[in-house]
């Protein structure tokens, strides 16, 4: 009986152990996932903020016709409320 015991209790100490090595690791890994999608992510802004800069209008024309497009770009969700109200301040002067 007290090897049965033993036995036992050395399996529970060995699945205890196993569990919180595993835990350990899967958090690890979460983390590092994280800070990738966040790297990703910092790569994908900085390409897509060139192509969002409008020029300078000239025209009253031009500055509505601008506009109306950069409010289209808002409301679909491509630019941010900052971004959006960076790209107005620009074209209006």
């Amino acid at each position: 009986m007290p090897g049965l015991i033993r036995g036992v209790a050395r399996t529970a100490v060995i699945a205890g152990t196993a569990t919180t090595v595993s835990n350990r690791v899967s958090r690890r890994q979460a983390g590092r996932w994280a800070e990738q999608d966040a790297a990703a992510g910092q790569q994908q802004q900085q390409y897509q903020e060139p192509q969002q800069a409008a020029p300078a209008a000239s025209s009253g024309d031009d500055q509505i016709r601008q506009l109306k497009e950069l409010g289209e770009l808002h409301t679909q969700g491509v630019l941010t409320d900052e971004e959006f109200a960076a790209q107005k301040a620009k074209i209006l002067g």
